[in-house]
This record gives C-alpha cells, sequence and structure tokens, in this order.
C-alpha cells in the first residue's frame, strides 16, 4: 500500500502492521475494537487505512485474490469444455 504524500516516492507500508498498530494502541487505551464483526476483515480493514490516507495495495487483498482464484477456475473449466468438444 502506499501513503500519499507531497514526495516523488511514496513510502509504502504493510496494511496488516498499520491495522495492528492502530488495535494495539486502542486496547492500550482500554478500548476493545472489533473489526469485520466477525467476518473476513479485509473490507473495513481497507476502509480504515482509506480513513488514514493510505491506498491499500490489492496484491495483498484477499478478495482480489479470491476474485482472481474464481477467474482462473472459470477459464480452466471454459478451456477443458472446448478441449473435450474438439476431440
Amino acid at each position: 500500500m502506499e501513503c500519499h504524500d507531497q514526495s516523488s516516492d511514496p513510502e509504502t507500508y504493510n496494511p496488516w502492521s498499520v491495522v495492528n498498530l492502530v488495535f494495539h494502541h486502542l486496547a492500550g487505551q482500554g478500548l476493545h475494537p472489533v473489526l469485520g464483526e466477525a467476518g473476513d476483515p479485509g473490507r473495513p480493514a481497507a476502509d480504515l487505512l482509506r480513513a488514514f490516507g493510505i491506498t491499500p495495495d490489492a496484491e495483498g487483498s484477499r478478495q482480489a485474490s479470491e476474485q482472481t482464484k474464481q477467474d482462473l477456475a472459470a477459464i480452466r473449466a471454459a478451456f477443458e469444455l472446448s478441449h473435450v468438444e474438439s476431440t
């Protein structure tokens, strides 16, 4: 992920390091934060990062990874179907 600033070379961060830092700080204040209400925390974590002006890196996105897996499965199925039809 990238941090938006005025420099020409933006700094990058591991998004979970930023989320972890925020959660440890809140826990240190006696709060008990919950991210994702027991579901996948990826989307709420990305929203938290955006609130800080940090753009989450799609490479680390579980949603993007899952979509890629689904796309590849669809391509495989289409290829196998076309291969069976041509024989």
